[in-house]
C-alpha cells in the first residue's frame, strides 16, 4: 500500500461520494494528501446499543478480512429518537429497510417530543494496530418527508441549524457543514492530517 493510503469500508456508492467530498475538502493547505480505497466487505453488525462498540467490532473483522498493518476505517450511523430513548439508533437502516420512512415518522405521530439526533460514529485502525474512534452528533426533529427520498433517511430528519431544510433538502456542501457525518469526518480527517497512519 502506498504512503497515506487508507481502506474505507463500505457498499454504499452515496456514503462514499459523502465521505470523499468531506475528506477532500479544503485540503489545499495541507502538504499531504490522503488517498481514499474503498472495500466493500461484508461485514457482521454485532448488535448493541453502544455505537463504539458496533463500530469496533466491525473494524476489527475488516483489519481480518483486508490483513494486519493496512490503515482501515468504518464508519455506523445511528438515528436516535429522544422519545424512544435513543432507538431505532443503529437499528435505522433496518427500520427504513422493513418499515419505510412514512411509517417511521408514524411512529412518533402521537408524541409531542418529534426530537432525534444523528450520529455517525468512525473507528479507525492505523498501520500499527490502534484503534481511533471520532464521534459527530447533529440534533434536529423527525417531520414528514421532504425532498428526495435517494439517501437513507435525509428526506425525514431535519436539523435545528438547517433552517427549517431536512437534510434531503440541502446541497451536498451546506449538509456536509452541519451533518453528523460531516462533523464525525471533520475529526478523522485533522487526525488524519497530523499522524502518521
Amino acid at each position: 500500500m502506498s504512503n497515506n493510503e487508507i481502506v474505507f469500508v463500505t457498499g454504499n456508492a452515496n456514503k462514499l461520494k459523502e465521505v470523499q467530498s468531506i475528506l477532500a475538502q479544503d485540503a489545499n493547505s495541507n502538504t499531504k494528501t490522503i488517498h481514499l480505497i474503498n472495500e466493500a466487505l461484508d461485514l457482521e453488525e454485532v448488535q448493541d446499543i453502544d455505537l463504539n462498540a458496533i463500530a469496533l467490532a466491525k473494524c476489527k473483522q475488516a483489519v481480518s478480512a483486508l490483513g494486519k498493518g493496512k490503515p482501515v476505517f468504518v464508519e455506523d450511523t445511528a438515528l436516535r429518537f429522544d422519545e424512544f430513548n435513543g432507538l431505532p439508533g443503529a437499528y435505522i437502516k433496518w427500520f427504513v429497510k422493513s418499515m419505510g420512512l412514512e411509517k417511521i415518522v408514524k411512529m412518533l405521530e402521537s408524541f409531542e417530543n418529534k426530537n432525534a439526533e444523528a450520529v455517525t460514529t468512525i473507528c479507525f485502525a492505523d498501520s500499527k494496530g490502534e484503534y481511533h474512534f471520532f464521534q459527530g452528533i447533529t440534533k434536529g426533529k423527525i417531520v414528514s418527508s421532504r425532498g428526495p427520498t435517494t439517501f437513507g433517511w435525509d428526506s425525514i430528519f431535519e436539523p435545528l441549524e438547517s433552517r427549517d431544510l431536512t437534510y434531503a433538502e440541502m446541497s451536498k456542501d451546506a449538509k456536509n457543514a452541519i451533518s453528523h457525518r460531516g462533523k464525525a469526518f471533520a475529526q478523522f480527517k485533522e487526525y488524519l492530517y497530523q499522524n502518521e497512519l
